[in-house]
């Protein structure tokens, strides 16, 4: 059923984007690179995919995303202002209107009290600023926790996509 959705949430942006013009960027940590790779699935998505970013270590996300360092340090790379910065960086450096970011922690170790199993910062950049959500996902195995991360980071990007003129 997960599968289905997430191609079905997919070929709905891609309508919703070649509607609008609209182009989007994914920057992605906890799940590597599944949502760009959704996104990509879908034939004809050349014309909304600018590319995507996967930024799994702290250095990935400075280096390719532009996260500043000390942001890092004050709050951890698992955190909405990370999540915000990296969404923001790589909107601006892959030029498209739209960018995604996911950032968590999908287990099963990792976790830790302040920040357990199945939390995940998401945050979409757009021309008119910058949204986020906080998920946590509670007590699921790694592939749900990564499937429902793709899920939700697809429908962050229809919800801003629908939002721009």
């Amino acid at each position: 059923m997960t599968a289905l959705a997430i191609r079905s949430l997919a070929a709905e942006l891609l309508n919703i984007s070649r509607e609008r013009g609209v182009t989007v960027a994914t920057v992605e940590s906890c799940t590597g690179g599944l949502v760009c790779g959704a996104l990509t699935a879908i034939a004809g998505s050349s014309c909304m995919v600018q590319g995507g970013l996967v930024t799994y270590s702290n250095e990935a996300k400075t280096t390719l995303a532009g996260v500043p360092q000390a942001l890092i340090a004050a709050h951890g790379a698992v955190s909405e202002p990370v999540a915000r910065a990296m969404a923001e960086g790589g909107r601006a450096r892959l030029g498209s209107r739209l960018a995604v970011s996911i950032t968590g922690i999908a287990g099963p170790g990792g976790g830790s009290e302040d920040k357990p199993v199945g939390l995940v910062y998401f945050a979409c950049a757009g021309e008119g600023g910058t949204l986020h959500r906080e998920r946590r996902f509670g007590p699921l195995s790694r592939d749900e926790i990564r499937e429902r991360s793709v899920l939700e980071a697809l429908d962050l990007l229809r919800e801003a996509a629908l939002t721009l003129p």
